[in-house]
């Protein structure tokens, strides 16, 4: 059996349909109950309280670890789920990590999740490390205004990154929970292309065949947006990235293509596939 925490996630969702699809038995979890594809055990728990993961672990030989951002507290012990995995009988476990955690080793969150990674490595289980730039599906964050008011709000217009479609990630995860050969490394997992908030704003409106505004937030609004939903600490490291990209967070990594044997899908394969919620 494999489990699967952010079960209703944009990575854990399609993680979860694709290991199910491949004849894997899974346990979703996540903090609230929803529908599952057939087959698919549901446990409501929330990884910040260890004793509501145990019974999700029960059996399980591979866990999918995705930490929510409550993980990325100072004061928050994310490592001990590791120990918990181990002592279930779990054997392997593929973490989402972060870039940053290479690129911007300083940063508050990146040396959390640098310890996250120490500790995996320590444990003595198989493993892999993910560690993915700029999620294309930040751009869910826009849904709302796109519908209502046909505008996007960001900072950094004409600052750009190559941003991953989270199905991708899902299917280099799968592939590390499948398959040996993957095991033992880290991915870092990009898009195929640079693209700036104000390009990724002409694509959705491409897609809906509708004008939308793009509206430059300064960097404090966007801060108070983020910590709505992040800690301080991640919202702060996310924008030095997203403000200033360094060399290492432009480049375009071969490793999707190396894990999947295809090219990262493009923002507007994204956009296409989601474009329902911007209408």
């Amino acid at each position: 059996m494999i489990v699967v925490t952010g079960a209703t996630g944009n990575v854990g969702r399609p993680l979860t349909q694709a290991l199910a699809e491949a004849g894997e038995r899974v346990t979703a979890v996540s903090r609230h109950a929803v529908a599952m594809p057939d087959g698919v055990r549901h446990v409501a728990a929330d990884l910040a309280e260890l004793a509501s993961v145990t019974p999700a672990l029960d059996g399980a030989k591979a866990l999918f670890l995705l930490l929510s951002g409550d993980l990325h507290a100072p004061d928050a012990r994310p490592a001990d789920i590791i120990g918990l995995a181990a002592a279930s009988g779990v054997r392997r476990i593929v973490l989402l990590s972060s870039q940053g955690v290479a690129t911007r080793p300083l940063g508050p969150s990146r040396v959390a999740m640098r310890a996250m990674e120490d500790a995996l490595r320590e444990s003595g289980l198989d493993w892999a490390v993910l560690r993915p730039g700029g999620f294309a599906s930040n751009a869910l964050a826009w849904a709302e205004s796109v519908r209502t008011q046909r505008t996007v709000g960001a900072p950094f217009g004409d600052v750009g990154v190559p941003v991953i479609d989270p199905a991708d990630i899902a299917e280099v995860a799968a592939a590390c929970l499948l398959d040996d050969r993957n095991i033992g490394e880290v991915y870092e997992l990009t898009g195929p292309e640079v693209i700036t908030p104000r390009q990724q704003a002409e694509a959705i409106a491409a897609a809906l065949g509708s004008p939308v505004r793009f509206h430059e937030l300064t960097r404090d609004e966007a801060r108070s947006v983020m910590t709505e939903f992040v800690p301080v600490e991640l919202a702060d490291d996310t924008l030095d990235i997203i403000s200033a990209p360094n060399p290492a967070e432009l480049r375009i990594s071969p490793d999707v293509a190396r894990v999947l044997g295809r090219a990262p899908r493009p923002f507007d394969g994204w956009v296409a596939r989601n474009i329902a919620v911007f209408r």
